[in-house]
């Protein structure tokens, strides 16, 4: 049982190490030709948004600008972090869990 419990506490001390080298790496994604840009760090979480004047001139638009520079954003992300969970050993996380659940 303590095995058990200390093979959980090396899987969260692991899991936050990659939290934490995730939480650095950042994006940005941008629409109508850079009316909005969106930045996203590592754990999808924007950090800044920019809007020009021009972007503000139209509610609507401005509106799927935004949704299209935050769908930028993300998809950018993914390309990213699936290297960089490859390098980090995010992949294997998931794989020590699933193997420490069955048993």
């Amino acid at each position: 049982m303590f095995n058990k419990l200390k093979q959980f506490q090396d899987l969260r001390s692991r899991a936050k190490q990659i939290q934490t080298t995730l939480e650095k790496e950042t994006v940005e994604g941008s629409s109508g030709w850079g009316k909005v840009k969106i930045n996203m760090n590592g754990n999808q979480r924007v950090t800044n948004v920019v809007l020009t004047d021009d972007a503000l001139a139209d509610k609507a638009n401005l509106q799927n600008l935004i949704k299209d520079a935050c769908n930028d954003a993300a998809e950018k992300l993914q390309k990213l972090l699936s290297g960089k969970l490859k390098d980090i050993g995010g992949l294997d996380l998931a794989k020590d869990i699933q193997e420490m659940t069955k048993k």
